[in-house]
């Protein structure tokens, strides 16, 4: 599954990097194509993730509450 979503990553950033260099096209389609690329990998990235950046992020918050206090 991380392979196929790995490999859908590559072309479409490939995909997105012929829109920018394009001259002919219009550079403002491009750079919204590659902030909804950003967004959804975010997304899934998230999804995915969400109990470990938690995890992560509370143990952050507790190691410098204890460092301030």
């Amino acid at each position: 599954m991380m392979r196929t979503l790995r490999n859908k990553m590559a072309m479409a950033g490939l995909k997105a990097r012929k829109v920018l260099t394009n001259q002919s096209g219009d550079q403002m389609t491009g750079w919204l194509i590659v902030v909804l690329i950003v967004v959804v990998v975010g997304a899934v990235f998230m999804t995915l993730y969400q109990g470990s950046i938690t995890q992560i992020w509370n143990s952050i918050v507790t190691k410098i509450t204890g460092l301030l206090s």
